[in-house]
């Protein structure tokens, strides 16, 4: 019993806190992971746009189901950036 109270009195000591520990040097690659991210967001936003638009116009044409299999395919690709990002965020 004794042991534990002074393992817990004493460890918290021994680990070090995260402002005691230098700042890694990724500013550099923290600007370009956030530029690629936000590039990556607006071709995401731009091509669900491009796929609801070509949907409108297939749809005169009879090809609506054609058009439905690439808006899915482009929010499959959202699915993947975004958590692509969420996981990179996560880790820096």
């Amino acid at each position: 019993m004794m042991l534990l109270h002074h393992l817990a009195t004493e460890l918290p000591t021994l680990v070090p806190m995260t402002e005691d520990l230098p700042k890694p040097v990724t500013d550099g690659l923290d600007t370009v992971v956030s530029w690629v991210k936000y590039i990556a967001y607006i071709v995401c936003g731009l091509g669900i746009i491009i796929a609801g638009g070509m949907m409108a116009i297939g749809q005169r044409r009879g090809e609506g189901g054609e058009h439905a299999a690439r808006l899915g395919w482009v929010l499959a690709a959202c699915i993947v950036i975004g958590a692509a990002t969420a996981i990179v965020d996560t880790l820096k």
